[in-house]
């Protein structure tokens, strides 16, 4: 048995307006990105790329996009993303385009990647912070997104908290 190799694009929806970006969904997503590549390339790169291809997560609140596609054709797929001017979700334009962060082999990968960019990304909010307040709370938030190892798998969580 052979296994299908794919690629994960970990791409980030820029918007004017960030209330428009709750209202995407895989679909949307996933028919414009068809769509883009059935223009760029013409039905066989559409039919190529089609086959294997998914939106495997949305973010709708950070605007982060996980796509899926097999290894063979992402670098076409790669070069159409930037034509994608709007995406059509719930009977709306949301004007917009994707920002590609990060390819990988595998979803896990992606994902620790986007730990790593989101830390550095509060990183670069700390010193723009106003008050204290705001400080505190980048400052925890950049806490929260580190990857840290436990020493004792089973100590209750809700205890370590409270210490």
């Amino acid at each position: 048995m052979v296994r299908v190799k794919s690629r994960y694009l970990l791409c980030e929806v820029n918007v004017t307006d960030r209330n428009q970006l709750l209202q995407l969904d895989d679909r949307a997503v996933s028919a414009s990105v068809k769509d883009v590549v059935q223009r760029m390339y013409g039905d066989y790169g559409a039919a190529l790329c089609s086959f294997g291809f998914s939106v495997k997560y949305v973010n709708a609140v950070s605007g982060i996009v996980f796509l899926r596609f097999p290894k063979k054709c992402y670098k076409r797929l790669w070069s159409a993303l930037p034509f994608i001017t709007s995406i059509e979700a719930r009977g709306k334009k949301i004007q917009c385009f994707l920002n590609c962060i990060y390819v990988g082999g595998t979803i896990r990968t992606c994902q620790k990647f986007l730990i790593r960019y989101n830390a550095h990304q509060l990183r670069r909010m700390l010193p723009k912070c106003k008050s204290e307040e705001e400080k505190h709370k980048v400052q925890q938030a950049i806490l929260d997104c580190c990857l840290t190892a436990r020493t004792d798998e089973s100590e209750d969580p809700l205890e370590s908290e409270e210490d």
